[in-house]
């Protein structure tokens, strides 16, 4: 219960929508108290007056007001809403309906979406909106070229690397005039949707397909003496690349930003766009789920059904159902670098091995070995395990 300026009483007190004296179609005077920022259910039997409730009266009415509170001009396409016929509602919002022959059961589909106020919402985010650091919850500031430099400087000694400024990301089109203009201006390479051409050979896109262009600046082998090459380098890829360049490492990239980056973790975010708030987009999209809001896991104890088994018995139930011996040869590599047999039982294992086997090595580097099907050949090599659980993840 609240108190009005003038001293009368009401139900409503902000958190509430307050209807008094509803009379819509078969509504035969009701009185209702619906809570707000809670899902609410209306439930009751055909012709109960559900509907009427819902859509005929509070719907309707939040939707008269919100019309009322434009302007004239807008006012005369959206034409007269009548008003339903209810004594009071209090603490009405503006309302969206949407009707129930218009679900969707596509997972990319919401509430959002379907009445379009997810568009306003990103281009809200994005034109307003704070970019704060996602690890450590900085505000996000801009970084000198100074800055940019010394953080390429600290890279291992003797890693090559390769300085691009981003041009085009995630677009259509076929940009030939843009390959004029880079080859007038005399630079050699580009680097489209990953694959490095040549600017002097003829270079065709299919305008119909999304493309991201880098354009190559130089090629560097990070060493103490390249400090003022490198800065020449970086300050012209922040020049065509508005501000961004990318500096390549083979298997790694690191993305630079004179507007957005974070000094505490030294990570350089993208401009703020409405599409990196879209789920719908690969630039916005969790990397986890791409969008769709649930992924598949793979549940261990259906890996290792049987965890009495060792390595040897086939305790791996995926990996059991094949006469193929690089799989226990990799299981037995893991073994000996880790000082564990793989006739153990795996349920006697140590913890730290059984997520070894499961969920890989990280970033530790293990000698595999394995041999050809046939038995002929043998190989060799140093790199991490990738562990059993993430190896079923990425093959299905």
């Amino acid at each position: 219960m609240a108190t009005t300026k003038n001293g009368k009483k009401t139900l409503h007190d902000g958190d509430t929508i307050v209807v008094k004296g509803a009379r819509q179609h078969n509504l035969k005077n009701v009185e209702v108290e619906i809570p707000k920022n809670k899902l609410v259910v209306v439930t009751g039997v055909s012709g109960s007056g559900k509907s009427s409730l819902a859509f005929d009266t509070i719907f309707a009415e939040g939707q008269r007001r919100y019309v009322e509170s434009l302007s004239a001009y807008a006012r005369q396409f959206l034409g007269q809403l009548d008003k339903p016929d209810v004594d009071s509602i209090e603490g009405l919002s503006p309302a969206i309906s949407i009707d129930q022959k218009s679900t969707s059961h596509n997972p990319r589909s919401t509430v959002g979406t379907v009445t379009e106020i997810y568009d306003y919402m990103r281009l809200l985010y994005a034109r307003t909106g704070i970019p704060h650091c996602p690890e450590c919850d900085a505000l996000i500031n801009p970084q000198t070229i100074d800055q940019i430099v010394d953080q390429v400087l600290s890279l291992p000694e003797g890693t090559k690397i390769q300085i691009l400024a981003p041009i085009v990301t995630g677009r259509k089109g076929e940009y030939q005039s843009l390959f004029e203009d880079l080859r007038k201006e005399g630079f050699v390479r580009v680097r489209i949707d990953g694959e490095t051409l040549q600017l002097e050979d003829e270079i065709k896109l299919d305008k119909n397909k999304k493309h991201t262009i880098e354009l190559v600046i130089d090629r560097l082998i990070v060493r103490t003496t390249i400090q003022s090459r490198l800065a020449d380098s970086l300050s012209l890829a922040l020049k065509w690349g508005k501000s961004m360049a990318l500096v390549d490492m083979g298997e790694k990239q690191l993305l630079f930003s004179e507007k957005l980056a974070c000094a505490n973790c030294n990570v350089s975010f993208a401009e703020v766009s409405p599409r990196i708030f879209s789920f719908n987009s690969p630039y916005g999209a969790c990397p986890d789920c791409h969008g769709l809001g649930s992924t598949f896991e793979v549940n261990p104890r259906l890996v290792v059904p049987d965890p009495k088994k060792s390595l040897a018995d086939g305790a791996i139930y995926p990996w059991s159902k094949t006469s193929n011996p690089y799989y226990i040869q990799i299981l037995e590599s893991v073994a000996k670098h880790y000082k564990f047999s793989v006739k153990t039982p795996f349920t006697e294992l140590t913890k730290a091995h059984q997520d070894a086997v499961l969920y890989g090595s990280g970033e530790e580097r293990l000698k595999l070995k394995h041999e050809s099907y046939d038995g002929k050949e043998m190989w060799e090599y140093k790199k991490p395990f990738e562990g059993i659980i993430p190896n079923l993840k990425r093959r299905h």
